[in-house]
């Protein structure tokens, strides 16, 4: 993926909120007027730099198809629009459905399957006397969305939640390994016993 500042993606999803242009008085009507004129105009010229937007003739500026394929396009799946969104700033659930306008029934499902995936973290933080639901990318979050960058979408199996880390797998293999060894029958049984008990557990 493209590496996007905070501010690009402001820009960007003002863009994209604005039916895919935008000119100054968008810009001075929405949030962005905070980070100033001088550094709007630098990230405009950056983000024109690396073709993620266009000039056009009346002064607006337009997103282009390689700006949409990092966040909004229909080609990557919403786990990975969210991971990608969570390697640029952390969110809240508002935010992630905002920016990436999907559903949120469909964004508290994926963001449901990340976490228990491991790929990312929540952690409650207190904003304004309220305390919100902040979520941010883990490591392991960034080495599954960067594996895409090789592999794409289409390859990466994701949704059936992760077996502990690939230990039930680990242990089935085990078993079949010990069937294999030349022991008594009785201690072969006992081995197995107490993987089956781990095995169990581990499924709860």
């Amino acid at each position: 993926m493209r590496k996007l500042g905070t501010i690009d993606l402001e820009i960007l999803h003002l863009a994209i909120k604005e039916k895919g242009t935008f000119n100054e008085n968008n810009l001075e009507n929405s949030e962005l007027k905070r980070h100033g004129i001088g550094k709007i105009l630098d990230t405009l010229a950056s983000l024109r730099d690396r073709k993620f937007i266009s000039s056009n003739s009346d002064g607006s500026f337009s997103i282009t198809e390689l700006a949409r394929e990092i966040l909004w396009s229909s080609n990557i799946p919403i786990w990975g629009k969210i991971l990608r969104l969570l390697q640029i700033k952390s969110c809240n659930l508002d935010q992630i459905i905002e920016i990436l306008g999907i559903t949120e029934e469909k964004i508290k499902e994926e963001v449901e399957k990340l976490r228990k995936n491991q790929f990312i973290l929540m952690s409650p933080q207190r904003q304004e006397g309220k305390l919100i639901k902040i979520y941010e990318i883990l490591p392991e979050g960034i080495q599954e969305i960067d594996k895409t960058e090789t592999e794409g979408f289409n390859r990466i199996i994701f949704g059936e939640l992760k077996s502990n880390g690939g230990i039930l797998k680990s242990i089935i293999e085990i078993k079949k390994d010990i069937d294999e060894l030349q022991i008594l029958q009785s201690q072969k049984d006992k081995i197995l016993e107490k993987l089956t008990s781990l095995e169990n557990k581990l499924e709860i």
